[in-house]
Order: C-alpha cells, then sequence, then structure tokens
C-alpha cells in the first residue's frame, strides 16, 4: 500500500437528497476477534459476515502464520484452531499493515507462547506507541525490544511460564484490556484487568461464545474483569454485525444532507459501541433503531434517519470510550449544528492512526470552521453551512478521510482529501456506497 500513489478525492455539496436502504461492511472490532480467537479454540469456526478490509486480512494472515488454517467458503470464513498454546513460530515477520487493533491484540498472545517472533506494520502503525500494551503484558515473564518509543518493528520472546496478570488500567482502553486478556488465556491462573470506565466488552463477550469462564463485576464507574486460565476454547460460529463505527459516516451525511432519508440495516448496537447515536440524539437528530434483534450474543437493529437541523452539544469524558473511534465525523455534524458544542477528554484521540484530536481541529479549519484544543477539549463552532473549500491531509488516517469526505457533502465549497488509498482498511467500498446514495465523491 505504502509504495502505491496517492488518491486525492474531492467530494461536493449533492444537487439532491441522499436516498437508500445500504448495509455497511462487517463489524471490525468483532471480526478482528473472532478470527483470533478461532485460531486459538479447538475445532472448526465458521464466520459469517467478515469484514474483508486490509486491516482484518492482515489479521487473517498473521494467524495463518502462527499456524492457523484460515480459508473461504463463499462468503464465510473457516477457521480450524490449533487451541491454547498451540500456535507456532511464524517463519516471517508479521506485518500488520496499519491495524493498530490487530497489532496490539497479536502482541497479547504472542506474549504468553513459548517462541520469538517480529511484528512491524506501515509507514502509520511503526508511529504508533505501543507502550501502554508492553508495560502491562512484561508481567506475564514476556520479553519485548522495540524501536525507541516503544514503537513497531517489535520483537517479543513470548513467555516459558506465563503468569497471570492483575493490571488496571490508566485510561480507558478497549484493545490494552483485551491483549492482557488474551495474554491470560494461555496463563495459569486468574487474569484480572479493572477498567476505569467501561469500554467496549467485544472480547468478553466472544470469550464467553467460546467457552472461557469470564466474571465481570462493577468496580466504581468501570468494571473488573477476571479470566480463568488455559480454558479449552471450544470453536464456535459467528456472525458478524455490521459496524456501528462505519454505519457513522453515512448516518451523518444522511442528517447534513436536506431531504435525506436513509436505513442503515444489520448494524451491531453494542450498548458499548452507541455512544455516537446517543449523542446525536441529544442534538435532536431524526435517529430511530428498528427491528431490534440479538444475533450471536451481540444486539442488533436497523438505523433509521432523516435530515435534522442539529444543535450543539457538550458530549462528557465518561461516553469517549463508547465512541472513540467516532468523534471526526461528530466533529463534522457539530460543524454543521447551531452552536458551540465541546467534546471532553479526548486524549485517547492522540494516539489513533494519526494525532487523531489535532488532525480533527486541522479538517474542520480546513473547512472556514473555528475550532480550539483546550487541553484535552475539542471546541467546536457550528453553523448551518460552513464554508468548505480546504485541503484536508488525512495523515494515512481511514475515518479522518472519510470524515472529511462526509463533510463535503455539507460545505458550500467542495472539500478534497489527499490520500483516500487507506479507507478501504476498514470500509471497502465506501465510496462506491455513497455515490449509490447520491453523494458527490470524484477525483479532483
Amino acid at each position: 500500500m505504502e509504495t502505491q500513489p496517492a488518491r486525492p478525492l474531492a467530494a461536493n455539496r449533492p444537487k439532491n437528497p441522499l436516498i437508500g436502504e445500504i448495509a455497511v461492511p462487517g463489524d471490525k472490532s468483532i471480526s478482528h476477534r473472532a478470527l483470533m480467537f478461532g485460531a486459538l479454540a479447538v475445532g472448526q469456526t465458521r464466520i459469517t459476515g467478515l469484514l474483508e478490509g486490509e486491516d482484518v486480512l492482515r489479521t487473517a494472515a498473521a494467524m495463518r502464520a502462527l499456524g492457523a488454517e484460515i480459508t473461504r467458503d463463499g462468503a464465510d470464513w473457516l477457521v480450524s484452531g490449533r487451541g491454547i498454546g498451540g500456535l507456532t513460530p511464524p517463519e516471517d515477520v508479521l506485518d500488520m499493515g496499519n491495524s493498530g487493533t490487530a497489532a496490539r491484540l497479536l502482541t497479547g498472545i504472542l506474549a504468553t507462547h513459548d517462541f520469538s517472533s517480529v511484528m512491524t506494520g506501515d509507514a502509520s502503525l511503526r508511529k504508533r506507541p505501543m507502550g501502554r500494551v508492553i508495560e502491562p503484558l512484561k508481567a506475564s515473564g514476556a520479553v519485548f525490544i522495540a524501536r525507541e518509543g516503544n514503537r513497531l518493528p517489535l520483537t517479543i520472546q513470548g513467555a516459558r511460564d506465563a503468569l497471570p496478570i492483575t493490571y488496571r488500567l490508566p485510561v480507558a482502553s478497549a484493545q490494552v484490556k483485551s491483549a492482557i486478556l488474551l495474554a491470560g488465556l494461555n496463563a495459569r491462573g486468574i487474569t484480572e484487568v479493572e477498567e476505569p470506565e467501561p469500554t467496549r466488552d467485544h472480547s468478553e463477550n466472544m470469550l464467553t461464545h467460546f467457552g472461557a469462564q469470564v466474571q465481570v463485576t462493577q468496580a466504581g464507574r468501570g468494571r473488573l474483569i477476571r479470566l480463568t486460565g488455559q480454558p479449552e476454547l471450544r470453536a464456535a460460529d459467528v456472525a458478524v454485525p455490521g459496524d456501528p463505527s462505519s454505519a457513522a459516516f453515512p448516518l451523518v451525511a444522511g442528517l447534513l444532507v436536506p431531504g435525506s432519508k436513509l436505513v442503515i440495516s444489520g448494524v451491531g448496537l453494542n450498548p458499548l459501541r452507541t455512544g455516537l447515536f446517543d449523542t446525536l440524539r441529544e442534538m435532536g437528530a431524526a435517529l430511530e433503531i428498528r427491528n431490534f434483534r440479538i444475533q450471536g450474543g451481540e444486539s442488533v437493529g436497523d438505523i433509521h434517519v432523516e435530515h435534522t437541523a442539529l444543535v450543539a452539544v457538550d458530549v462528557p469524558a465518561a461516553r469517549a470510550p463508547s465512541m472513540i473511534d467516532e468523534y471526526p465525523v461528530l466533529a463534522v455534524a457539530c460543524a454543521c449544528a447551531r452552536g458551540v458544542s465541546r467534546f471532553r477528554g479526548l486524549s485517547e484521540l492522540r494516539v489513533k492512526e494519526s494525532d487523531r484530536l489535532a488532525s480533527t481541529a486541522a479538517m474542520l479549519r480546513a473547512g472556514a470552521v473555528r475550532v480550539e484544543i483546550e487541553g484535552d477539549d475539542l471546541i467546536v463552532h457550528g453553523s448551518a453551512q460552513p464554508a468548505g473549500g480546504g485541503l484536508v491531509e488525512t495523515h494515512m488516517d481511514h475515518r479522518l478521510a472519510m470524515s472529511a469526505l462526509v463533510f463535503g457533502q455539507a460545505t458550500r465549497a467542495p472539500m478534497r482529501i489527499d490520500d483516500a488509498r487507506f479507507i478501504d482498511t476498514s470500509f471497502p467500498g465506501f465510496v462506491t456506497l455513497m455515490r449509490r446514495l447520491g453523494a458527490d465523491i470524484l477525483a479532483p
């Protein structure tokens, strides 16, 4: 991907409303975990609805390199696992591409397998710090050698007799929590993780689905998760719902383009992932969930949305874990809302694909929106129709790129992005889908 030429795009305000019913790709978080847990289970797991984006395909390639058998069966994926502790040393470096989730979760798995491995990624991922997973995982007995600043490439010597970890997260992070739990699968005894705020619980749900013993209890405002080590995970089929983080982009576009009416079907509605939907409703959004159901242990429903004149919102820091990937597109919604919005406590955005706090502010400024950063807060001064007209540097960040293209559907002058190549890491076919709805996205 790094050797391909940049793919700039321009987004213009469409002449007609966005209309249609769509399905978004499978949930990225669940797709990563389905492949990993399937590889650690005994037997064959069938995965339907797997996100076939670049990030998830990197996870599939890594698990194959570690000894799991992963094949396609029509639209489904089949994973024949090795059992807990049964992975084998890779013959080559594990290249995780642009996927921070895959890199951090896999670090947990490798920390408690008694062999050496090396992990790297693309230019963006090699800039992202790994220290917050390395530090707690050292307690298992694993040894890590990283570049300065705890960055990839990373050499991991897994523990011979892995120890269970007891750790309190200093900052709520589903990735760090999951890495510790994955390490705990191959350690004797009880692994405990305490999180200060509840974060997405796909790992806990899937561990239970595959037969592990997991206890979750309240701990102040957060939760304490206890995992009994060395279970025998049994293969279990997984149906992956639509990714709510991907649904956010057409959803916000539908709110911003006058006359629009959209249905986004089969979206995952895990209550620890729906902060954006709650926030948009607070802004007055005409957003309704219909056909609610439970699918493979996860809540699923169809989102109906219509154009709405939005008002500003004050988003509390406690909501951040439930919508951490949606802040760039929420910022677009707030740039087009009446009043001044404030997003509080966004320190976690500084360690995403880019410094997403700074790059989100830069995106809005490129559209002539007044925006300020105060500490870890983002303040957005909205208007009904921002001027637009700027070029957004995406910094190899797929969510920033998609947010800017949604922004261009609402600004008076077009918005341009410098590179759209990385959108496929999470949302293959995004531009085609948006054009089908009526969005105006073209090569400049």
